[in-house]
Protein backbone atom coordinates (compact mmCIF):
# COMPACT_ATOMS: atom_id res chain seq x y z
CA UNK A 1 0.00 0.00 0.00
CA UNK A 2 3.15 2.00 0.46
CA UNK A 3 3.36 2.14 -3.31
CA UNK A 4 -0.18 3.66 -4.29
CA UNK A 5 -1.26 7.26 -4.80
CA UNK A 6 -3.92 8.57 -2.40
CA UNK A 7 -2.11 8.20 1.16
CA UNK A 8 -2.80 11.63 2.58
CA UNK A 9 -2.23 10.78 5.85
CA UNK A 10 0.99 8.95 5.89
CA UNK A 11 2.55 12.41 4.03
CA UNK A 12 0.91 14.42 7.20
CA UNK A 13 2.65 12.00 9.32
CA UNK A 14 5.56 12.91 7.31
CA UNK A 15 5.77 16.48 7.13
CA UNK A 16 3.46 17.74 9.68
CA UNK A 17 0.84 19.41 7.29
CA UNK A 18 -2.88 18.41 8.47
CA UNK A 19 -4.27 15.84 6.15
CA UNK A 20 -7.26 19.05 5.05
CA UNK A 21 -3.94 20.63 3.61
CA UNK A 22 -2.50 18.39 1.56
CA UNK A 23 -3.29 18.28 -2.21
CA UNK A 24 -3.29 14.96 -3.64
CA UNK A 25 -2.35 14.75 -7.23
CA UNK A 26 -1.37 11.22 -6.46
CA UNK A 27 -4.41 9.39 -6.83
CA UNK A 28 -7.07 10.29 -10.27
CA UNK A 29 -10.25 11.19 -8.16
CA UNK A 30 -13.10 13.39 -9.61
CA UNK A 31 -12.17 16.50 -7.95
CA UNK A 32 -16.76 17.76 -8.45
CA UNK A 33 -17.94 14.86 -6.51
CA UNK A 34 -19.70 12.81 -4.60
CA UNK A 35 -22.37 14.55 -6.44
CA UNK A 36 -25.42 16.15 -4.18
CA UNK A 37 -27.78 13.42 -4.71
CA UNK A 38 -25.40 10.95 -3.57
CA UNK A 39 -24.73 12.72 -0.46
CA UNK A 40 -28.35 12.88 0.32
CA UNK A 41 -28.90 9.09 -0.52
CA UNK A 42 -26.07 8.27 2.12
CA UNK A 43 -28.01 10.68 4.27
CA UNK A 44 -31.10 8.48 3.90
CA UNK A 45 -29.50 5.39 4.27
CA UNK A 46 -28.15 6.05 7.77
CA UNK A 47 -31.23 5.04 9.47
CA UNK A 48 -30.29 1.40 7.98
CA UNK A 49 -26.94 0.84 9.61
CA UNK A 50 -28.26 -1.12 12.36
CA UNK A 51 -28.76 -3.72 9.98
CA UNK A 52 -26.40 -5.68 7.48
CA UNK A 53 -26.09 -4.82 4.31
CA UNK A 54 -28.28 -6.44 1.55
CA UNK A 55 -25.36 -9.23 0.12
CA UNK A 56 -26.45 -9.48 -2.91
CA UNK A 57 -27.13 -5.37 -3.58
CA UNK A 58 -30.04 -5.83 -5.30
CA UNK A 59 -30.75 -1.72 -5.92
CA UNK A 60 -27.70 -0.99 -7.37
CA UNK A 61 -27.42 -4.35 -9.36
CA UNK A 62 -30.65 -2.99 -11.03
CA UNK A 63 -29.40 0.31 -11.65
CA UNK A 64 -26.19 -0.97 -13.55
CA UNK A 65 -28.39 -3.32 -15.57
CA UNK A 66 -31.08 -0.65 -16.25
CA UNK A 67 -28.11 1.75 -17.41
CA UNK A 68 -25.86 -0.66 -19.67
CA UNK A 69 -29.00 -3.17 -20.73
CA UNK A 70 -27.55 -6.45 -18.73
CA UNK A 71 -29.53 -8.88 -16.88
CA UNK A 72 -28.38 -8.84 -12.73
CA UNK A 73 -27.41 -12.21 -13.04
CA UNK A 74 -24.48 -11.10 -14.70
CA UNK A 75 -23.45 -8.76 -12.21
CA UNK A 76 -21.46 -8.87 -8.79
CA UNK A 77 -20.86 -5.80 -6.86
CA UNK A 78 -17.91 -5.35 -4.52
CA UNK A 79 -15.98 -3.61 -2.06
CA UNK A 80 -14.04 -1.84 -5.10
CA UNK A 81 -13.35 -3.74 -8.03
CA UNK A 82 -9.89 -4.40 -6.11
CA UNK A 83 -11.70 -6.67 -4.30
CA UNK A 84 -13.16 -8.55 -7.77
CA UNK A 85 -9.70 -8.40 -9.39
CA UNK A 86 -8.35 -10.35 -6.26
CA UNK A 87 -11.56 -12.60 -6.34
CA UNK A 88 -11.20 -13.24 -9.58
CA UNK A 89 -7.29 -14.79 -9.20
CA UNK A 90 -8.36 -16.41 -6.17
CA UNK A 91 -11.50 -18.20 -7.36
CA UNK A 92 -9.57 -19.08 -11.16
CA UNK A 93 -6.23 -19.37 -10.14
CA UNK A 94 -4.61 -19.03 -13.52
CA UNK A 95 -1.18 -20.60 -14.14
CA UNK A 96 -0.59 -18.56 -17.42
CA UNK A 97 -0.94 -14.99 -17.28
CA UNK A 98 0.32 -12.10 -20.09
CA UNK A 99 0.31 -8.66 -18.18
CA UNK A 100 1.00 -5.65 -20.36
CA UNK A 101 3.00 -3.03 -18.56
CA UNK A 102 3.27 -0.31 -17.32
CA UNK A 103 -0.17 -0.90 -15.79
CA UNK A 104 -1.91 -1.67 -12.73
CA UNK A 105 0.25 -3.62 -10.34
CA UNK A 106 -2.42 -5.07 -8.36
CA UNK A 107 -2.77 -7.68 -11.14
CA UNK A 108 0.08 -9.07 -10.53
CA UNK A 109 0.08 -9.44 -7.12
CA UNK A 110 -3.29 -10.84 -7.03
CA UNK A 111 -2.28 -13.34 -9.25
CA UNK A 112 1.13 -14.42 -6.84
CA UNK A 113 -0.73 -14.29 -3.92
CA UNK A 114 -3.59 -17.02 -5.45
CA UNK A 115 -0.96 -19.21 -6.77
CA UNK A 116 2.67 -18.92 -5.98
CA UNK A 117 4.20 -20.86 -8.78
CA UNK A 118 2.25 -18.72 -11.44
CA UNK A 119 4.10 -17.59 -14.57
CA UNK A 120 3.60 -14.00 -15.94
CA UNK A 121 4.77 -13.01 -18.99
CA UNK A 122 5.19 -9.31 -19.05
CA UNK A 123 4.09 -7.49 -22.85
CA UNK A 124 6.73 -4.23 -22.73
CA UNK A 125 5.03 -1.21 -24.07
CA UNK A 126 7.50 1.17 -25.68
CA UNK A 127 7.67 4.94 -24.35
CA UNK A 128 8.08 6.13 -28.19
CA UNK A 129 4.88 4.57 -28.78
CA UNK A 130 3.38 6.56 -26.58
CA UNK A 131 2.86 3.35 -24.55
CA UNK A 132 0.19 2.74 -26.96
CA UNK A 133 -0.60 -1.80 -27.63
CA UNK A 134 0.06 -3.06 -30.87
CA UNK A 135 -2.75 -5.46 -31.46
CA UNK A 136 -0.70 -8.04 -33.55
CA UNK A 137 1.80 -8.54 -31.32
CA UNK A 138 -0.35 -8.70 -28.36
CA UNK A 139 -2.48 -11.19 -29.39
CA UNK A 140 0.23 -13.45 -30.93
CA UNK A 141 1.67 -13.49 -27.50
CA UNK A 142 -1.81 -14.85 -25.67
CA UNK A 143 -1.44 -18.86 -27.16
CA UNK A 144 -0.40 -20.63 -23.66
CA UNK A 145 -1.85 -18.40 -21.51
CA UNK A 146 -5.43 -18.85 -19.77
CA UNK A 147 -5.26 -15.11 -18.28
CA UNK A 148 -4.72 -11.96 -19.94
CA UNK A 149 -5.14 -8.80 -17.67
CA UNK A 150 -6.05 -4.93 -19.88
CA UNK A 151 -6.78 -1.91 -17.91
CA UNK A 152 -8.27 0.32 -20.49
CA UNK A 153 -7.79 3.27 -20.26
CA UNK A 154 -4.43 2.48 -18.80
CA UNK A 155 -3.09 3.29 -15.46
CA UNK A 156 -0.17 4.99 -15.70
CA UNK A 157 0.03 5.84 -19.14
CA UNK A 158 -3.60 7.04 -20.01
CA UNK A 159 -3.63 5.20 -23.29
CA UNK A 160 -6.53 3.97 -24.42
CA UNK A 161 -7.73 0.62 -26.88
CA UNK A 162 -10.57 1.70 -28.84
CA UNK A 163 -13.44 -0.88 -28.78
CA UNK A 164 -12.83 -2.57 -32.25
CA UNK A 165 -9.32 -3.15 -31.56
CA UNK A 166 -10.36 -4.22 -27.82
CA UNK A 167 -13.23 -7.11 -29.53
CA UNK A 168 -10.71 -7.82 -32.09
CA UNK A 169 -8.28 -8.88 -28.76
CA UNK A 170 -10.48 -10.45 -26.95
CA UNK A 171 -12.30 -12.61 -29.84
CA UNK A 172 -9.04 -14.21 -30.15
CA UNK A 173 -8.49 -14.74 -26.18
CA UNK A 174 -11.97 -16.41 -26.23
CA UNK A 175 -10.56 -18.99 -29.69
CA UNK A 176 -7.66 -19.59 -27.69
CA UNK A 177 -9.98 -20.02 -24.03
CA UNK A 178 -8.23 -17.49 -21.88
CA UNK A 179 -10.18 -15.40 -19.54
CA UNK A 180 -9.54 -11.79 -20.92
CA UNK A 181 -10.05 -8.74 -17.57
CA UNK A 182 -10.89 -5.65 -18.73
CA UNK A 183 -10.48 -3.37 -16.36
CA UNK A 184 -12.18 -0.50 -16.94
CA UNK A 185 -11.42 1.78 -13.75
CA UNK A 186 -11.01 5.01 -16.08
CA UNK A 187 -13.83 4.17 -19.12
CA UNK A 188 -16.30 6.91 -17.68
CA UNK A 189 -14.25 9.41 -19.02
CA UNK A 190 -14.30 7.86 -22.61
CA UNK A 191 -18.06 5.61 -22.05
CA UNK A 192 -18.28 4.85 -26.17
CA UNK A 193 -15.70 2.18 -25.23
CA UNK A 194 -16.50 0.08 -22.89
CA UNK A 195 -16.74 -3.38 -23.68
CA UNK A 196 -19.08 -4.24 -20.71
CA UNK A 197 -22.41 -5.33 -23.42
CA UNK A 198 -20.11 -8.43 -24.95
CA UNK A 199 -19.75 -10.02 -22.03
CA UNK A 200 -23.02 -11.61 -23.00
CA UNK A 201 -21.28 -13.16 -26.17
CA UNK A 202 -17.67 -14.06 -25.25
CA UNK A 203 -17.96 -17.00 -22.22
CA UNK A 204 -13.88 -15.93 -21.02
CA UNK A 205 -14.38 -12.20 -20.94
CA UNK A 206 -14.67 -10.26 -17.56
CA UNK A 207 -15.30 -6.66 -17.17
CA UNK A 208 -14.99 -4.63 -14.33
CA UNK A 209 -15.92 -1.43 -12.91
CA UNK A 210 -14.93 1.31 -10.06
CA UNK A 211 -16.93 4.46 -8.91
CA UNK A 212 -13.64 6.10 -8.05
CA UNK A 213 -12.08 7.76 -10.15
CA UNK A 214 -15.17 8.90 -12.13
CA UNK A 215 -17.87 9.43 -9.38
CA UNK A 216 -15.06 9.67 -6.49
CA UNK A 217 -17.11 7.29 -3.88
CA UNK A 218 -13.41 6.25 -3.13
CA UNK A 219 -13.71 6.26 0.86
CA UNK A 220 -17.17 4.08 0.44
CA UNK A 221 -15.19 1.76 -1.49
CA UNK A 222 -17.39 0.36 -4.13
CA UNK A 223 -17.02 -1.50 -7.51
CA UNK A 224 -18.69 -4.10 -10.05
CA UNK A 225 -18.22 -6.64 -12.11
CA UNK A 226 -19.79 -8.17 -15.28
CA UNK A 227 -18.97 -12.25 -15.34
CA UNK A 228 -19.97 -14.74 -17.69
CA UNK A 229 -23.11 -16.48 -16.19
CA UNK A 230 -20.85 -19.63 -16.17
CA UNK A 231 -18.54 -18.15 -13.52
CA UNK A 232 -21.09 -16.86 -11.39
CA UNK A 233 -21.33 -19.61 -9.05
CA UNK A 234 -17.31 -19.93 -8.45
CA UNK A 235 -17.21 -16.22 -7.74
CA UNK A 236 -19.58 -16.46 -4.76
CA UNK A 237 -18.29 -19.69 -3.88
CA UNK A 238 -14.77 -17.71 -2.96
CA UNK A 239 -16.37 -14.32 -2.41
CA UNK A 240 -16.39 -12.99 1.36
CA UNK A 241 -20.44 -12.41 2.65
CA UNK A 242 -21.15 -8.64 3.11
CA UNK A 243 -18.20 -6.87 1.65
CA UNK A 244 -20.60 -4.20 0.48
CA UNK A 245 -21.82 -1.57 2.79
CA UNK A 246 -25.33 -0.05 3.08
CA UNK A 247 -24.01 3.50 2.92
CA UNK A 248 -21.84 2.78 -0.74
CA UNK A 249 -25.04 0.59 -2.49
CA UNK A 250 -27.38 3.49 -1.63
CA UNK A 251 -25.07 6.18 -2.89
CA UNK A 252 -24.05 4.26 -5.85
CA UNK A 253 -27.53 3.49 -7.04
CA UNK A 254 -28.05 7.27 -7.65
CA UNK A 255 -24.82 8.65 -9.22
CA UNK A 256 -24.73 5.79 -11.54
CA UNK A 257 -28.00 7.91 -12.96
CA UNK A 258 -27.34 11.49 -12.24
CA UNK A 259 -26.70 13.12 -15.76
CA UNK A 260 -26.07 16.61 -14.20
CA UNK A 261 -23.56 15.10 -12.44
CA UNK A 262 -22.22 13.68 -15.64
CA UNK A 263 -22.22 16.81 -17.32
CA UNK A 264 -20.50 18.88 -14.75
CA UNK A 265 -17.73 16.21 -14.73
CA UNK A 266 -17.02 15.97 -18.44
CA UNK A 267 -17.32 20.00 -19.06
CA UNK A 268 -14.60 20.30 -15.66
CA UNK A 269 -12.24 17.65 -17.25
CA UNK A 270 -12.57 19.40 -20.55
CA UNK A 271 -11.49 22.91 -18.90
CA UNK A 272 -9.14 21.67 -16.66
CA UNK A 273 -6.77 19.44 -18.83
CA UNK A 274 -6.57 22.11 -21.71
CA UNK A 275 -5.03 24.42 -18.70
CA UNK A 276 -2.89 21.84 -17.82
CA UNK A 277 -1.25 21.15 -21.01
CA UNK A 278 -0.88 24.17 -21.92
CA UNK A 279 1.08 25.39 -18.49
CA UNK A 280 2.68 21.79 -18.89
CA UNK A 281 4.00 23.06 -22.95
CA UNK A 282 4.84 26.22 -21.22
CA UNK A 283 7.49 25.16 -18.99
CA UNK A 284 8.77 22.59 -21.73
CA UNK A 285 8.14 19.28 -19.41
CA UNK A 286 7.34 15.94 -21.37
CA UNK A 287 3.68 14.84 -20.31
CA UNK A 288 2.53 11.81 -22.62
CA UNK A 289 -0.90 12.17 -24.37
CA UNK A 290 -4.00 11.70 -22.07
CA UNK A 291 -7.84 10.37 -22.70
CA UNK A 292 -8.47 10.72 -18.85
CA UNK A 293 -8.33 12.79 -15.60
CA UNK A 294 -4.21 11.87 -15.52
CA UNK A 295 -1.40 12.48 -17.11
CA UNK A 296 2.13 10.58 -16.94
CA UNK A 297 4.97 13.21 -17.06
CA UNK A 298 8.67 12.16 -17.86
CA UNK A 299 10.80 14.51 -15.16
CA UNK A 300 14.38 14.82 -14.64
CA UNK A 301 15.36 13.28 -10.99
CA UNK A 302 11.90 12.26 -10.71
CA UNK A 303 11.61 11.20 -7.86
CA UNK A 304 13.93 13.60 -5.75
CA UNK A 305 10.93 15.60 -7.12
CA UNK A 306 8.15 14.22 -5.82
CA UNK A 307 10.27 14.38 -2.83
CA UNK A 308 10.55 18.34 -2.63
CA UNK A 309 6.94 18.56 -3.49
CA UNK A 310 5.84 16.15 -0.73
CA UNK A 311 7.67 19.13 1.81
CA UNK A 312 5.13 21.28 0.27
CA UNK A 313 1.87 19.29 0.97
CA UNK A 314 1.89 18.47 -2.62
CA UNK A 315 1.21 14.53 -3.34
CA UNK A 316 2.48 13.13 -6.84
CA UNK A 317 3.06 9.60 -7.61
CA UNK A 318 6.59 8.67 -8.37
CA UNK A 319 5.74 5.69 -11.20
CA UNK A 320 9.52 4.22 -10.22
CA UNK A 321 7.55 0.92 -9.22
CA UNK A 322 5.68 0.69 -12.35
CA UNK A 323 7.09 -2.41 -14.55
CA UNK A 324 9.09 -0.71 -17.75
CA UNK A 325 9.17 2.48 -15.65
CA UNK A 326 11.71 4.40 -13.47
CA UNK A 327 12.49 7.07 -11.54
CA UNK A 328 11.83 10.07 -14.14
CA UNK A 329 8.53 9.18 -14.51
CA UNK A 330 5.60 10.99 -12.90
CA UNK A 331 1.79 10.85 -12.41
CA UNK A 332 -0.25 13.73 -11.51
CA UNK A 333 -3.80 13.87 -11.35
CA UNK A 334 -6.37 16.53 -13.18
CA UNK A 335 -8.22 18.94 -10.36
CA UNK A 336 -9.45 21.91 -9.81
CA UNK A 337 -8.38 25.24 -11.27
CA UNK A 338 -6.51 26.87 -8.29
CA UNK A 339 -5.23 23.29 -7.37
CA UNK A 340 -4.20 23.08 -10.80
CA UNK A 341 -2.47 26.83 -10.51
CA UNK A 342 -0.51 26.12 -7.64
CA UNK A 343 1.04 22.52 -8.82
CA UNK A 344 2.12 24.45 -12.04
CA UNK A 345 3.47 27.79 -9.96
CA UNK A 346 5.47 25.05 -7.73
CA UNK A 347 6.90 23.27 -10.97
CA UNK A 348 8.11 26.62 -12.04
CA UNK A 349 9.60 27.54 -8.64
CA UNK A 350 11.55 24.65 -9.01
CA UNK A 351 12.32 24.52 -12.35
CA UNK A 352 13.69 28.21 -12.12
CA UNK A 353 15.95 27.22 -9.01
CA UNK A 354 17.21 23.83 -9.87
CA UNK A 355 16.37 23.10 -13.33
CA UNK A 356 15.08 19.43 -12.01
CA UNK A 357 12.29 19.68 -14.30
CA UNK A 358 14.27 19.45 -17.83
CA UNK A 359 13.31 16.20 -19.72
CA UNK A 360 16.01 13.94 -20.39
Amino acid sequence: MLFHGGNIYRIAEMTGIVPEKVIDFSASINPIGPSELAITEIKKAIKNLQFYPDPEAKILKKTISELYAIKQDFILCGNGSIELIYLIARALKPSKVLIPVPTFEEYERAVKIAKKEVEITYFHLKSEDFFKIDTELFIKSIPGHDMVFLCNPNNPTATVLHKEELLYIIKAASEHKCYIVIDEAFIDFLPDNTVIKEVEKYPYLIVLRSLTKFYALTGLRIGYGVFPLRLMDRMLAFKEPWTVNTLAIHAASVILIDDKFRKDTFKWLKREKTFIEEGLKKLNIQFFPSVVNFYLLKIKDGKSFVELMKKKGLLLRSCYNFKGLDDSYIRIAVKTRNENKILLHEFRKLLNNDDILKTS
